[in-house]
């Protein structure tokens, strides 16, 4: 498959990686690379088969969980400017969020996958539609009690993290996640990314290719029995429900209504010219914005999860490779090795990836349309070749570990 685009000298192995770990995926892709705060990789190939239209520099498609390091670049941005304090209580900011033992949880506990609300209770009756509902996932969320000790234990809050840090950002300075992004990253930066997309901007998305089968609600139960998990514990249930709420939503995700949204979980659309750039702007200046100071930025990718483990019902959910996190972004391990020691990021489901390294002054998106990475049997394959091209790229042995 050929790669369109531009790359800088050293780096056209890069291009062809791209391009070759592109062959098996019938949609289409995006990588972007910045280098000092400088354009040095800029690719795209593939279709956007339900239009009938290449796939181009200025497509933009759904991020999905790549999304979560955008709502963590606001909250950061936010306690620079000492409006949030990391170890404060949410409800500091929130008061309704003190209900049912939930007072002492802190913004570090909520970035780092720690507050024990990974998803919501049966009895609130959020269903894949339901996400769209602001006000009622926040306000079930207050009026939870945490599955386990905040603090504790830590497991991937994958549908509640957007809402828990997008309405501490809400209730802290006013504005809506997509609007704090709009007025300050987006905007200064000129970037093509939105939380909440703009109707006049539908016409550019490519969308979503839906997994051709997805795990039934029998299936999935199946599964959870054969890994000895209980189906009677409250927090087994609740990562039951996480995932086909989840899939209920997935199935939405080319609707104008979840475009529209905002979702700071997984709905977040651009391109891979402008996360590659957001990145870019939170480890260096770039077009004369820097989004987060070197200590704010060291903050954000101190490892939270030392010594900490999944809480003793979802242990045998966890794999060899567990995710690792700082301050809401994923730090890199075996699955999601980025560029190794020093890089922060956060990937999405199906195969989208994008990240930061500090030490080599390097920002990284890749973009896709297509759902072919499990998160859970290895890095995605379309990966491999381009990471490897542009470690050997960026910097001698001793700087990329």
């Amino acid at each position: 498959m050929r790669a369109e685009g531009t790359v800088e000298e050293g780096f056209e192995a890069v291009r062809d990686a791209f391009a070759d770990g592109q062959a098996r995926d019938e949609g289409g892709a995006q990588l972007c690379v910045y280098r000092h705060g400088r354009r040095v990789v800029d690719l795209w190939t593939g279709m956007d088969k339900r239009n009938s239209r290449p796939f181009t520099a200025d497509t933009i498609t759904v991020l999905m969980s790549c999304t979560k390091a955008v709502t963590a670049v606001c909250v950061h941005m936010l306690a620079q400017c000492r409006q949030i304090d990391y170890d404060a209580p949410v409800a500091r900011y929130w008061p309704e969020f003190a209900a049912k033992g939930k007072a002492a949880i802190t913004v570090r506990d909520l970035l780092a996958h720690r507050a024990g609300l990974m998803g919501f209770d049966e009895e609130a009756g959020i269903s894949g539609r339901n996400l769209f509902d602001w006000n009622r996932c926040t306000a079930a969320l207050a009026s939870m009690e945490p599955w386990w000790k905040p603090g504790s234990a830590y497991f991937y809050h994958a549908l509640t993290f957007g809402y828990l840090a997008g309405e501490l950002v809400r209730r802290v300075c006013g504005k809506t996640v997509g609007e704090f992004v709009d007025a300050e990253i987006a905007g200064p930066l000129k970037l093509d990314l939105w939380i909440g997309l703009p109707s006049e901007q539908e016409h550019r998305v490519a969308p979503h290719i839906v997994p051709a089968t997805q795990l039934t609600e029998e299936q999935g139960r199946a599964l959870f029995s054969g890994l000895g998990l209980d189906m009677n514990s409250r927090p087994v249930r609740a990562v039951f429900n996480m995932i086909t709420t989840g899939a209920d939503g997935l199935n939405l995700i080319n609707t104008r209504e979840a475009h529209a949204a905002e979702l700071p979980f997984g709905n977040g659309i651009a391109n891979a010219r402008s996360l590659a750039k957001m990145y870019a702007a939170c480890i260096g200046e770039i077009d004369g914005v820097r989004l987060l100071t070197r200590e704010t930025m060291e903050r954000a990718r101190e490892s939270q999860d030392e010594g900490l483990s999944a809480p003793a019902p979802l242990t045998a959910l966890v794999g060899p490779g567990p995710q690792r996190f700082g301050l809401g972004f994923e730090l890199p391990r075996a699955i999601e090795p980025m560029l190794g020691a020093g890089s922060f990021g956060h990937a999405g489901a199906g195969g989208r990836m994008a990240f930061a390294h500090p030490e080599s002054g390097t920002a990284v998106a890749y973009v896709c349309n297509s759902m072919l990475w499990d998160g859970i049997s290895g890095p995605d394959q379309r990966w491999l070749g381009w990471t490897k091209a542009l470690r050997d790229a960026i910097a001698p042995a001793e700087q990329v570990l």
